[in-house]
């Protein structure tokens, strides 16, 4: 097996096929693997230096004040072996500058010094700073952020028709592709079935195969589609087809999608929007609710958690006007149930984070 690995190297390939078909020689190709190693050397030396050097700069800011520290206090040698600590790491990192900091400090509480109250503040502003700078990001901070997006209550009028769940989601999903030609839907029997519950029935065959379309049996790979397409400007409505199924998907909603806009500093963001239901609770199959382990997973997701069709469409409708990725897990049970359709489907719009009082108490 090693020998086939070694004989049909892509890149040795490849640089035989560039060789018989006279692109480059030997030798030219020789001194551009030479120039690309040493370019990938000396970046590799630059990016290493732009991320140790302000880490060093903090050694060098706070070891003044350690050595001035272990002068004031009677036995000054677990203070000097702190510093010698500090001082010997070859690889540094920031947590090595504050933990021997707060080490100091904690060895020396009884010691009233400037040096110590110095050393102190120091500490308070640099934790302050790396708390704001590392839990930054985790949702929106733009102007669009979901959470910023203004409600729209539902308007009603007495030639408002009585329609089964599904038929509600039915109209959300025309007006919805409609209005934004980046919206597209995908999943598991979503585009000639129409989806297992219906809601998407219709939307193929107005829209194309191509904004609304089936997928294999691959959850992860769907949500991994969505990413990509969302990063890209597209508004993807990701089907899961139910929530138990969610659990395949999770190491990529999870690592990738919630992480996103967090580890690129807000640099990046992918603002899909996951569709799924559960909470029938009967039996074991498609009957799942795994809320508790989503909601600590999937920090930097919006969970939506509709208790009918009409509340899940202007989920939908908030999700699509923000920027944020948001999860919708629609009731599995209400597909069939009537409700009252509003007369701004298209418009409606459901706040995130408000709670809903359907009845005071008292």
């Amino acid at each position: 097996r090693l020998q086939f690995e070694e004989e049909f190297d892509p890149i040795k390939k490849m640089r035989e096929w560039i060789v018989e078909q006279k692109i480059a020689t030997p030798g030219e190709l020789d001194q551009i693997e030479r120039n690309a190693k040493r370019h990938a050397e000396h970046m590799r030396e630059k990016a290493w230096k732009a991320f140790s050097r302000p880490i060093h700069n903090l050694r060098t800011e706070v070891m003044p004040l350690m050595e001035t520290l272990a002068t004031a206090v009677p036995d000054p040698a677990p203070l000097q072996q702190i510093r010698q600590r500090l001082t010997q790491k070859q690889t540094l990192y920031r947590k090595d500058v504050l933990t021997a900091v707060h080490e100091t400090l904690v060895a020396t509480h009884n010691t009233p010094h400037p040096a110590r109250q110095k050393l102190a503040q120091w500490l308070e502003q640099q934790t302050s700073y790396y708390r704001q700078l590392f839990d930054k990001h985790l949702y929106s901070e733009t102007d669009k952020a979901a959470a910023k997006v203004t409600a729209v209550p539902a308007q009603y009028s007495e030639n408002s028709p009585t329609v089964s769940g599904f038929q509600v989601l039915q109209k959300a999903f025309d007006a919805i592709f409609a209005r934004d030609p980046r919206v597209i839907m995908f999943g598991e029997d979503v585009g000639h079935l129409g989806g297992v519950n219906q809601a998407a029935a219709g939307l193929q065959q107005k829209y194309g195969k191509l904004r609304v379309s089936d997928t294999g049996i691959r959850e992860a790979t769907i949500i991994g589609q969505a990413i990509g397409m969302a990063i890209r400007g597209l508004r993807p409505i990701a089907e899961i087809q139910y929530l138990d199924y969610i659990l395949f998907a999770l190491h990529v909603l999870s690592d990738d999608l919630a992480t996103l806009r967090w580890r690129t500093a807000g640099g990046q963001k992918a603002p899909v929007i996951v569709r799924t239901r559960g909470h029938r609770l009967e039996g074991i199959w498609h009957a799942g609710s795994h809320m508790a382990a989503l909601v600590h997973l999937l920090r930097g997701v919006h969970i939506c958690v509709p208790r009918n069709m009409t509340q899940a469409a202007g989920f939908y409708n908030t999700l699509l006007a923000g920027d944020d990725p948001g999860l919708v897990v629609e009731v599995l049970n209400g597909y069939r149930l009537k409700e009252t359709l509003p007369d701004n489907i298209d418009a409606y719009r459901v706040p995130l984070g408000v709670p809903e009082v359907l009845r005071e108490g008292e």
